[in-house]
């Protein structure tokens, strides 16, 4: 089981998150068929392109409460001034992916971004 964590701007399109979801497995040498969640912040969990994106990955879509974000901050890696505030955590994309893939997750692909949207792999501890 991977998860992709994603952050974005409310004007993304699932496009660019399908694209990019689709680069971070790349760079990860993974297939398409090993993601399993699509994970961000339950704030924008319910957006149009998130939900289209998830489904256009066959993913299933799985919002994260702020409470989780924060919960995963110590295992963030990346450091963003702007999610800090937004979200009180460093990515909000590697702490959705960590989040969703479970308390012994791991980060596989450190965040990556496109132009509106962020991009993390995690899986669990277990590898499955």
């Amino acid at each position: 089981m991977v998860v992709a964590g994603i952050g974005f701007r409310r004007s993304v399109a699932a496009d660019e998150i399908v694209a990019l979801v689709e680069l971070a497995l790349a760079r990860a040498s993974l297939a398409r068929d090993d993601l399993s969640r699509l994970a961000t912040v339950d704030v924008l969990a319910e957006t149009p392109a998130f939900r289209e994106a998830a489904h256009r990955l066959n993913a299933t879509a799985m919002p994260v409460a702020a409470p989780a974000l924060a919960a995963t901050a110590p295992r963030v890696r990346t450091q963003s001034a702007r999610s800090v505030a937004a979200h009180g955590v460093g990515s909000v994309a590697e702490a959705a992916a960590l989040a969703a893939a479970g308390p012994h997750a791991y980060l596989i692909l450190e965040r990556i971004a496109s132009t509106s949207a962020t991009c993390a792999l995690a899986r669990p501890e277990t590898g499955s």
